[in-house]
């Protein structure tokens, strides 16, 4: 696709977005599995829900794909691999989770040209990595060896300072955000909101935690929080018709002269697509939800996060770390599959059990030991649909391809 040289103003975003957004779900059958949440959830309500287990009642992901996990850095500085996107989160089956990440791994082992049976065998490391989870009391520890590509990334994590993100995400340290590709301008009451909602005590609250967890900063100390620049964010496959803003602030002490950047992601909250449980109870602010999922599911991001209104939705808010990365996983070798599949599981693993009281974990656990053959060390369920969806997915993509790929494809 060639892009238009000129910066869109805000009436025509979703048509550009739309574009972009099938474009790039065309890059591979993986990430047109990432982008296209909605089909996943279309195969659940065709399918017979008897031939699922009835989970416990807890927040999951709700669109718990590869890319969905990396390192996240909690308020102290400590860093673990977790779920980082919770816009689809709910109270709802656990089930869904594990069928959408397996697919996910699934997917990318075929993207990697793997054999079939390397599949099975991903399935079957990732079962086991989820089980280990409910195994051990300790769940907040590392029971499995970190695979050699998650730990790579963890390394990068942990060596990321400001100058790093800012050059990957604003595209360099200036105190501005640049207009082009990744960012668009705002209208004039896009940018009153945004200023108006960072005078908020609450919201300025979250902005300057980090600053609140250094022991050298004073109590009755007032700080500061002053927006320098902000823009409509073009980020992933979500943004199309959603508010999505990039917003850099100068935060610092009505004492000092010294002042910091930092970058807030503003997301909209809609509604989600994943289906929750009937009876369960949920915040019935989008926004409020997505923060709640995330401090069940992600306790390091949801405590870095605020539900708020901007333009008059539901919306909610950030700080960007340098430590807080994806996991990318479009190419791996046979060995590595079956360990990524492990140690990911095992992270989804201690997100579900650390809501979970004993019983319910017997209980869960024992109900994903059931109806395993002796050719698979996995659930029938999980298989069958994994295998289902694979075949649904990989023709809506060559069909999605067709569509889309062929009009920017340049003749022979």
């Amino acid at each position: 696709m060639k892009e238009k040289t000129g910066i869109p103003n805000p009436q025509e975003r979703n048509a550009l977005l739309s574009e972009r957004r099938n474009l790039k779900m065309t890059r591979s059958a993986h990430a047109y599995v990432r982008g296209n949440t909605a089909q996943f959830y279309e195969w659940l309500e065709e399918n017979p829900t008897h031939n699922l287990p009835c989970g416990p009642s807890i927040w999951i992901c709700g669109d718990c794909h590869v890319g969905n996990l990396g390192p996240i850095a909690n308020l102290q500085g400590k860093i673990d691999i977790q779920i980082r996107d919770l816009d689809q989160t709910i109270i709802g089956n656990p089930a869904h989770d594990l069928i959408r990440l397996g697919l996910s791994l699934s997917m990318a082992a075929r993207s990697s040209a793997l054999p079939g049976v390397i599949t099975a065998q991903m399935m079957e490391q990732f079962m086991a990595g989820y089980e280990h989870a409910f195994d051990s009391e300790e769940i907040d520890k590392d029971l499995i060896a970190i695979p050699p590509p998650i730990k790579m990334i963890m390394r990068r994590a942990g060596k990321r300072t400001w100058n790093a993100l800012a050059k990957e995400r604003i595209s360099g340290t200036a105190s501005c955000i640049p207009l082009g590709k990744c960012f668009w301008p705002l209208s004039a009451e896009e940018k009153a909101d945004i200023i108006a909602l960072f005078e908020r005590k609450a919201i300025s609250y979250l902005v300057t935690s980090l600053s609140r967890c250094d022991e050298s900063t004073e109590v009755n100390v007032i700080t500061e929080v002053n927006v320098i620049d902000a823009a409509y964010w073009l980020k992933g496959c979500s943004s199309l018709g959603k508010l999505r803003y990039a917003v850099l602030l100068s935060v610092g002490s009505s004492t000092s002269n010294e002042k910091n950047l930092c970058l807030i992601d503003i997301k909209e909250a809609s509604v989600a697509t994943a289906p929750r449980y009937a009876t369960a109870k949920m915040p019935l602010e989008h926004g409020e939800r997505v923060v709640e999922g995330a401090r069940h599911l992600s306790p390091y991001l949801g405590e870095r996060m605020a539900a708020a209104h901007l333009l008059e939705r539901s919306v909610f808010i950030r700080e960007l770390l340098p430590q807080d990365m994806k996991i990318e996983i479009d190419q791996v070798t046979q060995e590595e599959a079956q360990k990524v599949a492990r140690y990911l599981a095992l992270v989804l693993g201690k997100a579900h059990v650390r809501q979970m009281d004993s019983s319910t974990r017997k209980h869960w656990l024992k109900e994903l030991r059931h109806n395993r053959s002796k050719s698979l060390n996995a659930p029938s369920w999980l298989w069958s649909s994994i295998v289902e969806l694979i075949k649904n997915h990989e023709g809506g993509y060559l069909e999605h391809c067709r569509k889309f790929a062929s009009r920017f494809a340049t003749p022979a």
